[in-house]
């Protein structure tokens, strides 16, 4: 196969080199160390530290916990997961908010955990079990004021291109006191964030191409990772291919993208015979 950019270097990050473990009420796997499973080669990659891809049973799910510097955000593949900030008590919420949100296939929640925040993240569904990525990433400084965001993204979008879900925060890590209460994203439509760091989303349909450009016109710096993974969402039939490269990527599998700058174009193809969905995340 011919390469586009023959001056980025492509790694396959397999889905069975991940961290896995089963409580019986989760079954998460990690692509970069996380809790109890650590591996030197998967740190983290520019600022993107956590990639785990969680199912949650029914009536089950993470009680209140803390966080604290660090940008979380969950993207919900199937079933619902419901978000409740600690200050809340359960059924005071008064309808969806920023405290409390019931999040459903296509919806992202957003995180700034900064100087320290509680919430829980639940499966309160009596049946069905939650499918979801948890991705960490690294701000560009500490000490941050805790926000949350929500946003829908909707599937029938996804399926024209990549849809941009999260830029960086304008004002960049010198923001003032009002930008950083505007919460304005670089690109219009998504969700802030306090990195030079870019997330996409995709469902390309069967033998068909979609490109990615590479800092998507909203960061800093030229010199860019990109990181791809591919859920585990069609029963293992996804099969994905990178700039043209002889490596396919399978359901779970991932890849480290070193070397590109901003503004290359990487193409991102279905080669299976069910729709591919592809998460991309672009960072310095």
């Amino acid at each position: 196969m011919s390469k586009t950019l023959s001056h980025a270097k492509i790694t396959p990050h397999r889905s069975a080199a991940r961290g896995h473990s089963d409580h019986g009420w989760l079954n998460t796997y990690h692509s970069f160390s996380f809790a109890d499973w650590y591996d030197p080669k998967f740190s983290h990659f520019g600022s993107l530290r956590v990639l785990n891809e969680d199912r949650v049973k029914p009536n089950s799910g993470f009680p209140t916990h803390p966080h604290r510097d660090f940008e979380i955000f969950s993207y919900i593949i199937s079933g619902e997961l419901t978000h409740r900030d600690s200050m809340l008590r359960k059924g005071a919420e008064g309808g969806q908010s920023d405290k409390f949100y019931r999040m459903r296939r296509g919806d992202v929640q957003f995180t700034t955990g900064g100087t320290g925040i509680a919430h829980s993240e639940q499966n309160e569904h009596a049946r069905d079990t939650v499918h979801f990525l948890q991705i960490w990433a690294i701000p560009w400084k500490r000490g941050l004021t805790p926000r949350y965001h929500t946003r829908h993204f909707d599937d029938e979008d996804k399926r024209k291109g990549f849809v941009p879900i999260l830029s960086p925060l304008k004002g960049g890590p010198d923001a003032t006191f009002e930008q950083e209460k505007a919460a304005e994203p670089t690109i219009e439509g998504t969700i802030p964030i306090h990195a030079d760091f870019v997330m996409g989303a995709a469902l390309i349909p069967p033998q068909e191409k979609f490109d990615w450009v590479v800092g998507a016109d909203a960061t800093e710096s030229n010199k860019r990772k990109v990181y791809i993974h591919v859920p585990m969402t069609k029963n293992g039939q996804t099969k994905v291919r990178v700039d043209g490269r002889d490596e396919i990527l399978n359901e779970g599998d991932g890849a480290f993208i070193d070397g590109v700058n901003a503004g290359d174009r990487l193409t991102v193809e279905s080669v299976g015979e069910v729709e591919a969905e592809v998460v991309v995340l672009d960072t310095a």
